[in-house]
């Protein structure tokens, strides 16, 4: 089995708790797919505890941002990553080189057989959403799945579901959290660790067994979360309040 986590957005509850539920189902292989940082209050823990525990991690948006300059962020988000880098140029000058390095040689993207690993989607690893209302674009879609082999996962979203080739969106509940990949092509998007947008405010990821593509909701502290929010000027309020909301 392999367990896949995406968008953790340096919110270190929310990694800690679905690891630990990780742990417990005996699962030892992990891939990130992006966005370790941005938004959340403890950047550096989560870089850490990635570099730990992940045998692969995609490069995020963020991720990229941290290390550059952000383009296309609103305010809100672009001040987020400026505290993120200052955070990340604040310990130890060893630590903070060992960290940088990490997120500067991430990969955009990871081939495996059939299975492509990515954090916004086939056709641009790094930036592109997939929501579930692009079914009803039409040639974005068919664009898209004309880049995949067969299966490709991704995040970026923040919403866990099912991309059909016959343009259709499954969502978790639809089908029980357990899905069996078929013989055509699909994009999953596993979700969020650390920032949920689907209405479901616990910690969203999926594990791979074979065919079968099951996904999983954790409940965290994010209460936890907020509290180290707050205090911080440069990241908005709105940042720990979503995380009640899962929006």
């Amino acid at each position: 089995m392999r367990a896949l986590i995406s968008d953790i957005h340096g919110n270190l509850e929310a990694l800690a708790a679905v690891l630990d539920d990780i742990d417990k189902q005996g699962i030892t292989e992990v891939f990130c797919l992006g966005d370790i940082v941005g938004y959340g209050p403890d950047p550096r823990d989560c870089v850490d505890t990635v570099m730990e525990r992940c045998a692969v991690t995609i490069l995020g948006n963020h991720d990229q941002a941290a290390l550059f300059d952000p383009e296309g962020f609103n305010a809100g988000a672009e001040r987020a990553i400026f505290w993120t880098r200052t955070m990340l140029e604040s310990d130890r000058p060893e630590q903070n080189e060992r960290r940088w390095e990490y997120l500067g040689e991430r990969p955009r993207m990871l081939r495996e057989e059939n299975r492509l690993f990515v954090h916004g989607s086939a056709r641009n690893p790094l930036n592109e959403y997939v929501f579930p209302e692009d079914i009803y674009n039409q040639r974005k879609m068919e664009r898209i799945f004309a880049l995949v082999d067969k299966y490709c996962f991704q995040g970026h979203t923040h919403i866990p579901g099912v991309f059909r080739e016959d343009l259709s969106f499954l969502s978790p509940d639809e089908f029980g959290s357990t899905y069996e990949l078929p013989d055509s092509k699909t994009l999953i998007n596993v979700g969020s660790v650390g920032q949920p947008r689907d209405g479901d405010n616990r910690a969203s990821y999926v594990t791979i067994n074979g065919s079968s593509v099951n996904f999983h909701r954790v409940p965290y502290d994010f209460e936890t979360t907020i509290a180290k929010i707050y205090p911080i000027p440069e990241l908005d309020n709105f940042l720990g309040d979503r995380l009640r909301d899962g929006r």
